[in-house]
């Protein structure tokens, strides 16, 4: 369930909202898309790197697939075939264009590997300048685990966070990852900043999320919040 006071910029249309990170961004992003499909808004969802194609009959293609899907109350997922099951960014005066007609663009920045968390190399993340919206993700399956075994580019989070990549994910150590201007905040700059942490499964990783949450707020002065998705949810 996507909540409005949780994400307050889904109540407002015009925003280009960018996902980084790991641990289900995919998941997010469509979810996120359904929510807002929901209100009925034209909602255009996409990556500027590489996505699984979606199941379902949402990925359009042409002008007339766009409309289509738009019209019967669906998002709709724009891409390029690539290899292996999945879509590349699409051309980019086609996204240009197809942004401009849509209430509402969600747009998957980076990959993970499907690792719960990542620290992000020279060439990431791929925001548009039309971005206005960042959501830093992560799996809460991370913590209490060595980073090397839970971390896309443990290498350079290890060197982000001075410590060895057999050391365990502490909430500590994670908070500080997703705030950082070399991690989960890098290239952000002036635009609205979220950290979202997944995979609140369990009681246990509830209270983690707290602590997180908790840390990104008192020291890092970052709005978190924390999401749940069923099996039948996952993309």
């Amino acid at each position: 369930m996507i909540d409005e006071k949780i994400f307050p910029f889904l109540a407002e249309k015009g925003h280009v909202i960018s996902l980084v990170g790991g641990g289900g961004k995919t998941t997010l992003m469509y979810n996120l898309a359904a929510h807002c499909a929901r209100k009925g808004w034209r909602v255009l969802t996409a990556t500027t790197t590489h996505i699984m194609q979606p199941p379902g009959g949402v990925w359009a293609q042409t002008d007339a697939e766009l409309f289509r899907l738009w019209k019967c109350g669906s998002y709709a997922v724009a891409g390029t075939a690539a290899p292996g099951g999945k879509l590349t960014a699409p051309p980019q005066a086609q996204l240009e264009r197809w942004m401009t007609l849509a209430d509402i663009v969600l747009i998957e920045a980076d990959g993970a590997k499907r690792m719960p968390c990542k620290a992000p190399a020279a060439h990431e993340p791929v925001l548009l300048p039309q971005c206005d919206t960042v959501l830093a993700v992560a799996g809460l399956s991370a913590l209490k685990h060595p980073l090397r075994e839970v971390c896309f580019r443990a290498e350079l989070a290890a060197e982000l966070l001075c410590v060895p990549q057999d050391a365990q994910l502490t909430p500590e150590l994670l908070a500080k990852l997703l705030a950082s201007e070399a991690g989960g905040r890098k290239a952000v700059g002036d635009r609205s900043f979220y950290v979202v942490l997944n995979q609140a499964d369990t009681k246990e990783q509830a209270a983690l999320a707290r602590q997180v949450a908790d840390i990104l707020k008192k020291i890092y002065r970052i709005s978190c919040a924390t999401s749940h998705f069923e099996k039948g949810e996952r993309a």
